[in-house]
């Protein structure tokens, strides 16, 4: 796993990207957690979501938002958090030209900014979205939702209502084409302690049964 700095739209962004082997491998990027409450690339779950692709031939990247780590700027409430998440798919898109498919992975603060970048991005092909923001922010901006994901959550989550992010599971599920799978982690709260095993074999599950047999 190597060490990468690269530009983004305020400054140069800190991050860590594993090239795949497979010559024409997939493509995947992971964001991490709200940068005012301690979120940063290591953290576990996105560490979780990330190996999940690289054991399943990806080449894939997770960086630090402006203003954490040695990135460079700070904090915009989203906004150039988007930007920064568009300049690191671009990077990824740069270095792999040939890839066939695109996927994206977020967690938390994370999920609502991988979700938002989807909307922009049509070659995003599916997404891993965990503990979505749902009772918090707007995801109105997902009509229709563009491609088909995994949704996951605890069931003992104080930040984010399970009833939430289940209404959101369903409003997206129901659009024409799309599959979205929600998987609830008994007894995980939001940050899925103690409960890491679990959320990385519901990751695992689900990467195994939509990816091409060629790619799991």
């Amino acid at each position: 796993m190597a060490e990468v700095i690269f530009n983004g739209p305020d400054g140069r962004l800190e991050g860590r990207y594993h090239q795949s082997k497979k010559p024409n491998a997939p493509i995947a990027i992971v964001l991490h957690p709200h940068p005012l409450h301690g979120g940063n690339m290591n953290n576990r779950v996105v560490f979780i979501m990330f190996n999940n692709f690289v054991e399943r031939g990806f080449s894939v990247l997770r960086f630090n938002f402006r203003g954490v780590g040695r990135s460079q700027g700070a904090f915009d409430n989203g906004v150039g958090e988007l930007s920064d998440a568009a300049y690191a798919f671009d990077w990824m898109q740069q270095f792999n030209s040939n890839s066939p498919f695109c996927w994206i992975g977020g967690y938390s603060f994370g999920a609502l900014i991988s979700m938002q970048l989807m909307m922009r991005r049509p070659e995003i092909e599916g997404f891993v979205s965990i503990s979505p923001p749902a009772g918090t922010e707007d995801f109105s901006f997902l009509a229709p939702c563009p491609s088909s994901g995994l949704i996951i959550h605890g069931d003992k989550d104080t930040h984010v209502p399970l009833d939430a992010v289940k209404k959101l599971a369903q409003k997206l599920d129901g659009q024409k084409n799309i599959s979205v799978n929600l998987r609830i982690v008994k007894g995980a709260d939001h940050f899925y302690k103690d409960n890491m095993d679990n959320l990385s074999k519901e990751v695992a599950s689900y990467l195994d049964n939509s990816l091409p047999p060629d790619n799991t």
